[in-house]
């Protein structure tokens, strides 16, 4: 997907104004958090099957190569094919190869992050091609001619009058000529009308949430079917994945899907969760007569031989953004690109460069709720924390804030005097704000002025002051 804009500052300013975001994302908020804790608490050995997962992924990681090579043989030997495209723009002219191959005119094509990323949709339509997106959500943003704005409920910024106007506008061609509002109704219809676009599709895309390295078969994780009709009715079959979703054995696999729709839906398990692999052989009622995988690497070897190799054990639930205050002020479209929230000041700033990217890494308040929720155990602000450093050396902040850091820094190294200094700024702080509790403008604070009312200290003491009283 083409980077809409990477103006982190300018397009959350813009989104804190949206009135018809802040409808949609609190209905989403209150959803994902409560139900995923509900399920996780459900599970006492949680901590478990997460220490146990964490180590598996760390051990593939370490043998990627291995489980890669092993799993194209398997596939291979299935009958069917594995293509590696080096970046997204490659994976694009792949699977439009593919496509004009086999003759397609329409292309009915399951939610893949890693088909995002490679902007699939935009590579057909070039092509003469019709991609048809069959999961709800990414069907509702089809029409709207927008990005995904979360990576498991890519419409969640809509709210249901604004699909309601959608669906109207865009389903008259089908003879639908009633505007509906009720969101069972709006579900129904936009089955009815993809239930042929799903008949008469010559190819089928899907991503992969995990690759099966030992019998080449892949799962897919959906809540809609969507992915399974895609995969079995058009007569070519396109899986793009990521090659980082490899694992050794069926049983692994086992291992993360007991915690990837806990932590993505508040689901025990998704609706449809299915193993595929291959074309269809001789024996089978269904299936697809040509089977093609294409890996996907985009930066992924760069991380892997990087310090941010943890990222890779991320299989996409989505748990670091339905938890982050930043990502749930603003929504997914202010970070610019594939991957919002803190995931996605994780990985765009690898795949696009940090330095179109400079400010995702700094969309983050380190709270550190992103880690403590994240089931592949990923410590996501410390990561973040390199990104800032590696800004800082290349000078991609702005002068201002690179000097205000180095003057911090001086006495944040010599304790005596930080402590001298902080202790006089609290007792100021408490002096001139102390009788209404709050300022209105301070020198050097107006970033947080601007927009709200600054607190003063409660007490006129250093929070070190206080808590050494306290053990004392």
């Amino acid at each position: 997907m083409k980077a809409q804009s990477l103006q982190f500052k300018r397009n959350a300013s813009d989104a804190l104004h949206d009135e018809n975001l802040k409808l949609a994302m609190s209905f989403a908020k209150t959803g994902f958090i409560g139900k995923r804790a509900a399920a996780v608490a459900a599970v006492p050995q949680w901590q478990t099957i997460r220490d146990e997962a964490r180590e598996l992924k760390n051990h593939v990681l370490d043998n990627l190569d291995h489980y890669l090579l092993a799993y194209e043989e398997a596939v291979i030997r299935n009958g069917g094919t594995v293509h590696w495209a080096q970046d997204g723009e490659e994976a694009a002219k792949i699977i439009v190869d593919l496509c004009t191959q086999a003759n397609a005119k329409t292309v009915a094509k399951g939610k893949s992050m890693v088909g995002e990323e490679a902007s699939i949709n935009e590579a057909l339509e070039e092509a003469g091609i019709e991609p048809i997106e069959t999961d709800l959500g990414e069907y509702i943003i089809q029409l709207a001619k927008e990005p995904p704005s979360h990576i498991i409920a890519p419409a969640v910024h809509k709210t249901k009058e604004q699909v309601s106007e959608l669906f109207h506008e865009h389903h008259q061609q089908y003879g639908r000529q009633e505007k509906i509002t009720d969101r069972a109704a709006l579900v129904h219809e936009a089955r009815v009308i993809l239930r042929e676009k799903f008949r008469h599709a010559d190819v089928g895309i899907t991503g992969a949430n995990f690759l099966v390295a030992e019998t080449g078969q892949h799962v897919l994780v959906t809540n809609e079917g969507n992915g399974d009709l895609s995969s079995i009715l058009p007569r070519t079959q396109i899986v793009i994945a990521g090659i980082e979703k490899v694992v050794p054995n069926l049983n692994d696999a086992s291992c993360l899907l007991r915690m990837l729709a806990r932590s993505a839906t508040g689901q025990h398990f998704s609706n449809y969760t299915s193993v595929m692999g291959g074309p269809k052989k001789a024996e089978d009622t269904d299936g697809p007569d040509a089977f093609h995988v294409v890996l996907v690497d985009n930066h992924r070897t760069d991380m892997l031989a990087g310090d941010l190799k943890e990222m890779l054990r991320c299989f996409r639930c989505g748990a670091c953004m339905n938890h982050c205050p930043v990502y749930g002020a603003v929504g997914g479209h202010a970070y610019g690109w594939v991957y919002p929230g803190p995931m996605g000041s994780v990985l765009t700033p690898v795949m696009v460069g940090i330095e179109k990217a400079p400010d995702l890494p700094h969309a983050c308040t380190l709270n550190g709720r992103c880690a403590e929720v994240c089931p592949m155990s990923i410590p996501l602000p410390s990561l973040l924390r390199r990104h800032r450093q590696t800004t800082f050396e290349k000078q991609l902040q702005s002068a201002h804030s690179r000097y205000g850091l180095k003057v911090w820094a001086f006495f944040a190294k010599r304790p005596i005097v930080y402590r001298t200094l902080t202790g006089l700024s609290v007792r100021f702080l408490k002096l001139i704000g102390g009788r209404r509790g709050y300022l209105k403008r301070l020198p050097l604070a107006g970033g947080w002025t601007k927009g709200r009312n600054l607190p003063v200290p409660q007490h006129a003491q250093t929070f070190m002051a206080l808590y050494r009283k306290q053990q004392s």
